[in-house]
């Protein structure tokens, strides 16, 4: 009987393949985790000199790390549009949280990002006095000069801003000044636009809006969730919603 063929032997070098992809793989993972509003340049040729070394750049495939014409163009990863929109966003957050770390530790300011743009969220209980769109100058000025001051700043010279009054979901006293709290929530924004204003920020660069009790950040069953939700929200407005 004739003997069967003897399938071939894997050659020492084949375990490579699996490997270089295992790596790619592993490279486009943290590439995704990577946080384009921090990186520069330095860090970016600390990664492709990690890599060479590495000796992946070596392996068949194709993979290259000299500058093609792309990059004779000015055509980088760093020259994109939404990494310099990164890059200035980032440098805008980390600036606000300096300028308001007094307010931030004492809950009177806090510094969040989200679809809209850069958000400084003012305390409505710091600004105005319960039910009122009177400003308390004594106890904010310092804070509003502060943020006249940013938003007039070269990093943010080509933004638009957007001022948005929030209340909480108690009714309005029927005796009072307001009809309801829309009409409450838009009057806290329109006294924030006017006093920057007055500080000399350009009052083109402004939109407003009253949202009364519609977009809560807390509950408003506790007088700690009704408290968080009266707020006013400056939104340096990201490019994609203009």
């Amino acid at each position: 009987m004739a003997k069967k063929k003897k399938q071939d032997e894997p050659t020492p070098s084949t375990w490579l393949n699996t490997y270089s992809d295992m790596i790619t793989l592993c490279l486009c993972f943290f590439v995704i985790l990577f946080n384009p509003d921090e990186v520069t340049q330095a860090q970016l040729d600390a990664i492709a000199e990690a890599i060479r070394t590495g000796g992946i750049g070596a392996m068949a495939g194709g993979l290259t790390l000299s500058a093609g014409r792309s990059a004779e163009l000015g055509n980088t990863i760093m020259a994109l549009p939404s990494m310099e929109r990164g890059r200035v966003m980032g440098t805008a957050m980390r600036k606000a949280i300096s300028v308001f770390s007094p307010e931030i530790r004492s809950n009177k300011v806090r510094i969040t990002h989200d679809e809209r743009g850069l958000v400084i969220t003012l305390a409505g209980d710091a600004l105005f006095n319960p039910a009122s769109a009177r400003i308390n100058i004594e106890a904010t000025r310092d804070m509003l000069m502060r943020l006249a001051t940013y938003l007039s700043s070269d990093e943010l010279r080509e933004r638009k801003f957007r001022i948005e009054g929030h209340t909480d979901a108690v009714d309005i006293d029927p005796t009072g000044p307001w009809e309801d709290n829309w009409q409450l929530s838009s009057e806290r924004s329109r006294a924030v636009l006017r006093y920057l204003t007055a500080l000399g920020v350009d009052e083109r660069r402004f939109q407003i809006a009253g949202f009364a009790d519609t977009v809560p950040l807390a509950t408003n069953e506790t007088e700690e969730g009704r408290a968080i939700n009266r707020r006013v929200d400056v939104v340096i407005i990201d490019e994609g919603h203009l």
